[in-house]
């Protein structure tokens, strides 16, 4: 889960442009400039749901609410402003960039999709969306459990994600598109093209695309698939998490909920 939230976090500064002279290998991933958005504060708002047992659609009605500026889409502002609890049949890749956390916890397949199923179907109810979902966490629980990246790609393409083109023949022509159905093939390419879960965000990088949020999605997988991010995480997180408030004091309500120890009770860890 680490590594979907400091992708997001890596890939913040570059969502909608590339400065001059930028280089996708050489950048600087972790910059004073960087920050969480709403991909982070929905992952850990997901890990908040499953282990408090509170449902996903007002576990993710509540971390919105208190973080209404992490940059969420117009359809999701709205949701949260009518507190809704039903899906308005979204297939934007909101769906899949919060769910690598089920990966982690959960101890079979069958249960991951299952819940990976039951987190979209309260905002992202359309078909597109929930593949999206289950798909990225059954790849995570893959990854976790020692799958190959060829049997990742197998799985994969069971949802109909067969158009999984090399990023050389993406890169010059790829569009920043927020669907479920462009962007978790991408993040995957990303992922299966990187030796490192580092190499996987500067993958992301070299693509004109929604790059925060596929990020998060390409390194929610890379860091189960490599073992960690390679990055002094829990100082990252508390460094980027923990923001001061207007009333003077320091809210690490999300710090604490990303670095939460748990245990799932029937999965000896």
């Amino acid at each position: 889960m680490y590594g979907a939230i400091l992708g997001d976090i890596a890939g913040s500064r570059f969502e909608f442009s590339h400065p001059q002279g930028f280089c996708a290998k050489k950048e600087v991933l972790f910059a004073p400039s960087s920050r969480y958005t709403d991909d982070t504060v929905m992952t850990i708002a997901t890990k908040y749901a499953v282990l408090t047992g509170t449902s996903y659609a007002k576990a993710y009605g509540s971390f919105g609410r208190r973080y209404k500026k992490a940059g969420y889409g117009p359809l999701f502002l709205t949701w949260l402003d009518n507190r809704s609890e039903k899906g308005y049949n979204s297939y934007g890749n909101g769906a899949a960039m919060r769910v690598s956390f089920l990966g982690h916890y959960y101890n079979s397949l069958r249960e991951v999709e299952r819940e990976a199923k039951k987190s979209a179907e309260c905002t992202h109810n359309h078909p597109e969306g929930i593949k999206g979902a289950v798909c990225v966490a059954g790849c995570v629980f893959l990854a976790e459990h020692g799958a190959t990246k060829k049997q990742i790609l197998h799985y994969a393409k069971e949802f109909g994600y067969h158009k999984l083109y090399p990023l050389w023949v993406r890169r010059p022509f790829e569009k920043f598109d927020l669907t479920c159905q462009h962007s978790v093939p991408l993040a995957l390419r990303c992922f299966l093209e990187s030796n490192s879960w580092e190499e996987c965000i500067r993958n992301v990088y070299s693509v004109h695309c929604d790059t925060d949020t596929i990020a998060a999605i390409a390194g929610g997988i890379a860091d189960s698939f490599f073992h960690g991010t390679g990055f002094e995480e829990e100082r990252l997180l508390r460094h980027y998490l923990v923001k001061p408030t207007a009333q003077g004091t320091t809210d690490t309500f999300l710090y604490d909920w990303a670095v939460k120890e748990w245990r799932n009770p029937t999965y000896d860890r």
